[in-house]
């Protein structure tokens, strides 16, 4: 790693000698693209083994110590280049086009680059400013950095005795394991420790988020962009409108959500308003409660998948007999689950935190999702074009969980253990759509009360956060009590790091419920206009891939029918158990 570190900056320290050739011919252009692009596709995998060894364990300072220094090269890349898009735009269309006439590769591998760059003329700066922005690129990670050593490595969590005597320290795994627990007093329990310990970094926390947000607000002011939420959207091309749509259609959605609310509310046999501890446990028992190793997760995974096709399953055969994953929690690791497609001349990889339940089984269908997209993309596509949108990729591992979920009630051994996979499917809607939609709205209000003038701290996010909880959960209706206590749940949230992420995964699993719909209606054609966006990387802009593979993310269409797929959930639940609460 560290000669090839080495060997990569030098290339990129050289790339400034390419500054004023773009213009002398298609080649000379191509020259120049060429280089940026090898010292792009090294940094990339450089970056990948970096991360992939600071998150093993977050204690070990020497593995931050060189994810610093790939950060670093990604710096010093755009520092190097930053020329490039103002030489680029400079020389105008009429030329950029006729070279790209005039080279096969460099239509082949740079074209869509090529025409983004152009469309992004009004928000590129002069070659001094690009320089100073792409230096403070280190600058900008930081609080995210910072919070995920804080999060992860170093906050201090606290051990809680459960009813039935055992002893639990409550790291974000075990939180996610234990407020899923049948008893209500153990809910609590878990809740007011686990919220007390984040809410006690409350200032420290909400320090740097603010901080995050001021970056979002003085990278798209520089930009000139009318705000944050512009700029973020401006790299996918994206219609205001996708977002417009998306928030509205889930407003007007809330009746279906507390219908949602207050069936939980009577199968877990709770007399009086449901509080927000109540969210996790399983709608249904299911004695015992399944087990799956990771070979049992990789199997059911296959089985559950054959709508998507034979290439599709050869690939996630590839990947699981490749050695792939980190599967196992252990102190120090990050935790969640991610897929690293970055070493496009490698593999992806996976981090996961398995723990043997069904969230263990379906984070495996949702990451190696990912995966194959990141597979078949970079089977089809140059590294220029390898990459895509997260707009397109969480319909890529949604739409896995969602077949995975209908795979399970399908094949359900007893009517318990179909209602089992039913709550299931119906407690990942809420999850991935409406918590996310309402992570979304959160986002955008503490970036416009930065954008209008106003202070931002902890505290008053966690009043803003109160605000959207008793919106969404029905508060003001009688379906659920919101404890203040609670509303710190902000700070756990390492999305809010990554600006405007989160709202994608709420349009995503829309058009995974559209697509997934249309797979099992129509089959093989429905299936190949899905493989062909997942191939298709970045060729285009995610929003006309979309189009191409037949749903319009900007209409009412994919989120109604997501929210039909949750009515429809909830009606076989009705027919199955009418008017019975489990107690």
């Amino acid at each position: 790693w560290n000669e090839a570190f080495a060997r990569t900056q030098g290339a990129a320290t050289a790339l400034e000698r390419y500054k004023g050739t773009l213009g002398g011919s298609a080649a000379a252009m191509l020259t120049a693209l060429d280089a940026i692009s090898a010292a792009q596709r090294e940094s990339a995998r450089l970056a990948v083994y970096a991360g992939l060894k600071a998150d093993e364990d977050l204690r070990v300072a020497s593995n931050q110590e060189r994810r610093q220094q790939s950060q670093a090269l990604g710096t010093l890349i755009a520092q190097k280049t930053s020329w490039l898009a103002p030489e680029i735009i400079a020389l105008g269309a009429d030329t950029v086009h006729r070279f790209v006439a005039e080279s096969a590769p460099l239509a082949q591998r740079f074209d869509f680059f090529l025409d983004n760059t152009l469309r992004g003329a009004p928000h590129t700066l002069d070659e001094q400013a690009e320089n100073v922005m792409a230096a403070a690129g280190t600058f900008l990670q930081q609080p995210g950095t910072v919070r995920s050593l804080l999060a992860n490595g170093e906050l201090p969590m606290p051990t809680v005795t459960l009813s039935g005597g055992r002893k639990v320290r409550l790291d974000q795994s075990a939180y996610d394991k234990y407020r899923q627990s049948p008893d209500r007093a153990d809910r609590k329990l878990v809740f007011d420790a686990f919220w007390g310990a984040w809410s006690r970094y409350q200032g420290t926390l909400g320090g740097l988020l603010s901080a995050q947000v001021m970056g979002d607000a003085f990278s798209a002011g520089a930009r000139h962009f009318d705000n944050s939420l512009q700029a973020a959207q401006f790299s996918d091309n994206m219609p205001d409108a996708v977002y417009r749509t998306l928030v509205a259609e889930t407003n007007a959605a809330l009746p279906t959500f507390h219908r949602y609310l207050r069936l939980r509310q009577r199968l877990l046999g709770i007399q009086g308003p449901l509080h927000y501890y109540d969210n996790y446990p399983p709608l249904f028992a299911l004695h015992p409660l399944p087990v799956f190793s990771v070979a049992d997760s990789e199997r059911i995974t296959l089985e559950a998948l054959q709508p998507l096709g034979e290439e599709y399953l050869g690939l996630l055969r590839r990947g699981f007999a490749g050695r792939w994953m980190n599967v196992d929690p252990h102190p120090g690791k990050y935790s969640g689950a991610y897929m690293n497609g970055s070493a496009y001349d490698v593999h992806p990889y996976l981090l996961l935190n398995h723990t043997g339940d069904y969230q263990s089984l379906s984070t495996i269908a949702h990451e190696w999702g990912h995966a194959v997209h990141t597979m078949l993309s970079n089977i089809a596509q140059p590294f220029d074009k390898s990459g895509y949108s997260t707009f397109i990729a969480e319909s890529a591992s949604i739409g896995n969980e969602m077949l995975l979920n209908d795979y399970m009630v399908e094949h359900a051994g007893s009517k318990a253990e179909k209602l089992y996979y039913l709550g299931l499917g119906l407690d990942q809607i809420r999850s991935t759509f409406f918590r996310q939609v309402q992570f979304a709205e959160f986002e955008l209000r503490i970036h416009e009360e930065l954008e209008q003038g106003h202070a931002l701290s902890g505290a008053r996010m966690t009043a803003m956060y109160c605000t959207l909880l008793r919106k969404y959960y029905g508060e003001a209706e009688g379906v659920m009590k919101i404890d203040p206590a609670y509303c710190a749940e902000w700070s756990y949230v390492p999305h809010f790091f990554m600006d405007f992420y989160v709202y994608q995964y709420a349009t995503s699993m829309a058009g995974a419920a559209y697509m997934t719909d249309a797979i099992l209606k129509e089959g093989a054609p429905a299936r190949d206009r899905f493989l062909t966006m997942l191939r298709a990387g970045n060729s285009a802009y995610a929003y006309e891939l979309y189009k191409q593979a037949g749903v319009d993310m900007a209409t009412p269409e994919p989120y109604r029918a997501l929210i039909a797929r949750m009515n429809r959930i909830m009606d076989q639940i009705e027919a199955l158990q009418p008017r019975q609460a489990r107690h």
